[in-house]
């Protein structure tokens, strides 16, 4: 039964509304459609800019202008708008956001302590005759409390009938600014605003040929529009970067509407720079329907050289202490970079992303074998992925030796054993973080120092074969 009176009351609700509101003498309007463009701008923090331009004839002197169809999350303290037919053409006096929107029960509240018509539930059928019953309405508070003909009503059934639309309320988001215009004829208006909801990230994929040598790179932009609204025929940017955001401070409460002063074809984006960051720009125009996911592609490239190597690494355990005789395994990382150059085929910013990577099997089907996330990278630089672990690569790590030398000097053996069981012969990268004051002793193979507290083997290791790792270090406070 309730399903029905709601029905029903939702039905009564949309033929008062397709009736039309009753407007104010001098009270402009303007919808989508007669937007004559719009482009939406989006970043990377949930934020997008919407530039929306209309052509609009408006009375001369001052009246009220209600720019409709913006965003239901439109950031009111960020619009402007103006002429761009004439400077000094339409100027905004006050403005205000209506967002307290239309809908079934903010129509009833809007009516409580007054009477309306209820329609008997069969009304329209050829069975019962139409029976109407004047209501008072006294709650609207989960559920409606009625009085008719002096008894108390906890719920009524029928169709609710209002008298008119509350003035108060309307169906879409929408701006209300009260305007001088000195301009007779039609003047394009230009109107910029900030919405959240509106987001965007790049994906990539890495598909690997047979030796690991070469790959084809792909990247698609995700954009994700919950705004709440629709933007038709818009150009589209993107902007890869973090433009710090001023966030609300706790105490301020939520914010209510208040009245202020005014290469296998062609790139489908181009991109430029913008200050520190950058513009990724859709040549041509899309559609951005509301709570809609769109890719669109970013690039293409192939063959891109890249280079597999695998790396094994120390967890950063204390060397003033014994580990006594602990033979711990430690994965061997895989990793796949590429150089982002013009030679390499690439050479262009890479927005912040994933990537995810494949390569053919036996059968010449591509499986997925792993993926990572890259920051923005500029051109001329190193992407590097970590893929995973190696399954016939295996390593272990122990301590055979500890001395306390003094205490602020402490010296420590290090043993790392590599396995390798493939056909073929690997590198292994043993990377080893040290403490402060750190003096290497002994070694059996050469070291590379890559940084203050870091220091790298590079050690052959040939195919079904063994090779062991050794060093000594001294450390001091």
């Amino acid at each position: 039964m309730n399903k029905i009176r709601n029905a029903m009351l939702l039905i009564a609700v949309l033929v008062l509304i397709s009736s039309g509101p009753v407007r104010a003498v001098g009270v402009a309007e303007s919808d989508a459609l007669q937007r004559e463009h719009v482009a939406v701008t989006v970043y990377n923090n949930n934020q997008g800019l919407v530039r929306d331009v209309r052509t609009l004839k408006l009375p001369v002197g001052t009246g009220e202008l209600r720019f409709k169809d913006v965003a239901a999350h439109v950031d009111p303290v960020t619009v402007r708008a103006r002429s761009i037919s004439h400077q000094d053409g339409f100027r905004v006096i006050e403005q205000n956001y209506e967002y307290d929107l239309m809908n079934a029960d903010k129509l009833l509240d809007k009516y409580v302590g007054r009477t309306i018509a209820i329609l008997d539930p069969a009304c329209g059928s050829q069975s019962k005759p139409c029976r109407e019953v004047a209501a008072l309405l006294l709650s609207n508070n989960q559920g409606q409390v009625f009085q008719i003909d002096g008894r108390i009503y906890l719920g009524y059934p029928g169709i609710r009938v209002l008298p008119k639309l509350p003035a108060a309320l309307i169906a879409t988001p929408t701006l209300t600014w009260k305007y001088r215009n000195n301009l007779r004829k039609a003047q394009q208006l230009e109107v910029t605003y900030l919405t959240g909801q509106m987001n965007w990230k790049a994906d990539y994929v890495l598909a690997l040929n047979k030796t690991d040598s070469r790959a084809d790179l792909s990247g698609w932009v995700t954009i994700d529009n919950k705004s709440g609204a629709v933007y038709r025929n818009a150009g589209l940017k993107l902007v890869a970067g973090s433009p710090h955001k001023v966030q609300p401070r706790p105490d301020r409460g939520v914010y209510a509407a208040e009245a202020r002063m005014a290469d296998a074809g062609p790139p489908a984006f181009s991109e430029s720079e913008l200050f520190e960051y950058h513009v990724y720009d859709l040549q041509g125009k899309t559609d951005l329907k509301n709570n809609q996911t769109k890719q669109i592609k970013l690039l293409e490239a192939a063959p891109v050289k890249v280079v597999k190597s695998l790396q094994v690494r120390s967890s950063g355990r204390p060397f003033r202490r014994t580990r006594g005789n602990q033979d711990q395994k430690v994965p061997v990382a895989v990793f796949i970079q590429f150089d982002n150059t013009k030679p390499n085929k690439l050479g262009r910013p890479l927005p912040a992303g994933i990537v995810r990577l494949y390569k053919a099997d036996a059968d010449g089907s591509y499986q997925y074998i792993g993926e990572d996330r890259i920051g923005h990278t500029p051109k001329e630089e190193t992407v590097k992925l970590r893929v995973g672990e190696a399954f016939d690569v295996v390593a272990h790590r122990i301590q055979t030796d500890y001395r306390k030398i003094s205490d602020r000097q402490h010296e420590s053996a290090w043993k790392i054993t590599l396995k390798n069981r493939k056909k073929e012969a690997v590198t292994v990268a043993v990377v080893e973080s040290l403490p402060a004051n750190w003096r290497i002793l002994e070694n059996s193979h050469p070291y590379e120092q890559t940084d203050a507290f870091t220091i790298q083997f590079q050690v052959p290791v040939p195919k079904n074969a063994e090779v062991v790792c050794t060093y000594r270090v001294r450390a001091g406070r």
